[in-house]
């Protein structure tokens, strides 16, 4: 049993024996993992479809995908601790660069005092003033 991490989640998934320095999971674990699902058009997740090329089978193959070598392949980073068993599944400059250019401030969801939840996009194009405390 592994553990991946990502920006959407924490995803433990049980890695299939291939051997090199990979990450090879099933077709369900990968999409459980990070949202891609391999259709036809390749490896697809929402509207976003990424080709696999012909003779790309040093990371996917009929029954698995290495999940490091496909991140890797659309410019993220990937690392893993010394046994192996948490792996970090990064964002790429590219797409940092891209939402750091729109000044849009990323989503998220919080509850007010009663808990009832606010996520921000609720409130795009209004100003917005926003206050955070940490103990430490």
């Amino acid at each position: 049993m592994v553990t991946i991490l990502n920006e959407q989640a924490e995803v433990d998934v049980t890695p299939l024996p291939r051997g090199g320095d990979g990450l090879w999971l099933s077709h369900a674990d990968m999409t459980r993992a990070t949202g891609f699902e391999l259709k036809s058009e390749g490896l697809c997740r929402g509207e976003i479809c990424v080709p696999v090329p012909k003779g790309r089978h040093d990371f996917a193959r009929d029954d698995a995908i290495d999940i490091a070598g496909f991140w890797r392949y659309l410019g993220h980073p990937v690392a893993h601790d010394a046994s192996r068993s948490v792996w970090a599944l990064g964002t790429g400059a590219g797409t940092r660069r891209q939402a750091l250019a729109s000044l849009e401030a990323p989503d998220f969801t919080l509850p007010d005092l009663d808990g009832r939840p606010h996520a921000l996009s609720d409130y795009r194009g209004r100003k917005v003033f926003l206050v955070s405390w940490a103990s430490w």
